[in-house]
């Protein structure tokens, strides 16, 4: 028997081969999958779609991400494969209005319109359409045999069949405990997180601090030539990383590569792939920083701090979470609610509370706390709200555009609100969108750099 081996196929990217055995995936919110084969040439592929067509068409960095200029370059890639028009079948999944919803979802659409565009180049192709399910309001999954070029396209992220009871609701003090129990970040990259909030600070001396730390170190090395850093030259030493990279993406390696073996004490509960939580941290850190960059007023490296420690506090409810897979299944199926409702409803408190707790045990810096505390609903920082507001934007387009990581959900009642806060418009959303960097897009295990 010949196994197939599972390929994620990130946003903004297609694969497409002649038959092997291998499946092809891609975890939909948004986004839009489209698989197509012919079986009579034995050739088929998967697009994963993220945007109807591009900001600027004059200036198209990455083509694969837009319906109106991917598409073409996967259907071509198909017949020189040996595919043709007459033969080949599509399977479309995705475009969801993903709930908590308003008017804005709606009025945007952004699914809805890349799910259209797409299949006008499949009309201008004559290419039929054997399933279509878009729209909706959940995340999903759409899968390629590319052996047998069956599919399959299901809800993603919970296993209903589970048993639905669930062992009695976390006291303050078991959250107490199992933050005691936690291993902290290092202590050497709280340091780090502290001393960048300075308006100078000696980088010689942050590198000497790390060089103490063999773990963090070796971390720091393997994640600057993981496919998230990666640049042509091998880096082998701190020092070489230091004068290779630069100062603040130095800084970022390490604190990333510090929160990383924070992050790794996760089981199987947020997580929804190995490595899920981590990768969304990272994900969300990188467009923290691009939308920071875009406003301007808010520094970049701080952005991205605030964006990879905004989720610390799952790390510590992540062992309650597994016996309550059905239950949140149900109230995600039921009702349009965030994810810290449903957290509050079944295990008493959410994330964002617990990271508040951790945050102030770390004694980490306040606009951080804050970021970590508030980051679903901005408007009730106390204060750096544009910070946290910068927050909950990437983590918003984190959870729609790239899904598949982690267990969340996001509301947007209050999104044209928080867009003003940082001067932009409801129509501004899809620039955000087309910000979101290429390397977030990665699939987890390449994140990491190590598989692990």
């Amino acid at each position: 028997m010949v196994f197939s081996s599972l390929y994620h196929v990130g946003s903004g990217s297609f694969e497409a081969s002649a038959s092997q055995p291998r499946i092809l995936q891609a975890f939909l919110g948004t986004c839009v999958g489209i698989a197509i084969f012919d079986d009579t040439a034995d050739v088929g592929g998967l697009i994963h779609l993220l945007l109807p067509e591009p900001i600027n068409p004059e200036s198209v960095d990455l083509p694969e991400k837009y319906a109106t200029t991917a598409m073409p370059l996967f259907l071509n890639r198909l017949k020189e494969l040996g595919a043709t028009s007459k033969n080949m079948k599509a399977v479309v999944a995705g475009g969801a209005l993903v709930g908590p919803l308003t008017y804005l979802d709606i009025n945007l659409d952004i699914g809805g319109r890349t799910a259209e565009k797409a299949k006008n180049e499949l009309d201008k192709e004559g290419i039929p359409i054997v399933q279509w399910e878009t729209g909706g309001f959940f995340t999903c999954s759409i899968d390629l045999n590319m052996q047998n070029w069956q599919w399959r396209i299901q809800p993603s992220g919970f296993d209903a069949t589970l048993s639905d009871t669930i062992t009695s609701k976390p006291t303050e003090s078991d959250v107490q405990q199992a933050i005691e129990a936690i291993r902290p970040i290092p202590q050497v990259a709280l340091k780090v997180l502290r001393i960048i909030q300075e308006a100078t600070y000696d980088i010689e001396k942050i590198a000497h601090e790390v060089k103490k730390d063999q773990v963090i170190s070796a971390r720091t090395i393997q994640l600057c030539n993981s496919a998230l850093f990666s640049k042509r030259q091998e880096v082998v030493t701190l020092d070489h990383a230091l004068v290779f990279l630069g100062q603040e993406l130095f800084v970022k390696l390490i604190i990333s590569a510090a929160v990383q073996s924070y992050y790794d004490q996760c089981g199987n509960g947020y997580s929804l792939c190995k490595g899920g939580l981590y990768h969304h941290a990272i994900g969300t850190a990188m467009t923290t920083e691009k939308i920071a960059e875009m406003t301007g007023d808010i520094h970049p490296g701080v952005a991205y701090m605030a964006g990879l420690l905004h989720d610390i506090g799952k790390v510590v409810l992540d062992q309650y979470i597994s016996g309550a897979y059905p239950m949140f299944y149900r109230e995600f199926q039921d009702r349009p609610s965030e994810i810290i409702d449903v957290e509050s409803g079944i295990l008493g408190m959410d994330h964002t509370r617990v990271g508040e707790l951790l945050a102030k045990k770390w004694s980490l810096p306040d606009n951080l706390t804050n970021a970590i505390r508030f980051h679903h609903f901005p408007e009730k920082s106390p204060d750096d709200q544009r910070l946290t507001t910068i927050v909950y934007l990437a983590d918003l387009l984190m959870s729609r555009f790239n899904t598949g990581l982690e267990m969340e959900r996001m509301g947007t009642n209050r999104l044209k609100e928080n867009l003003s806060q940082l001067g932009l418009t409801p129509e501004s959303f899809t620039e955000l969108v087309d910000l979101m960097p290429d390397k977030v897009f990665e699939p987890a295990e390449n994140q990491t750099g190590n598989g692990d």
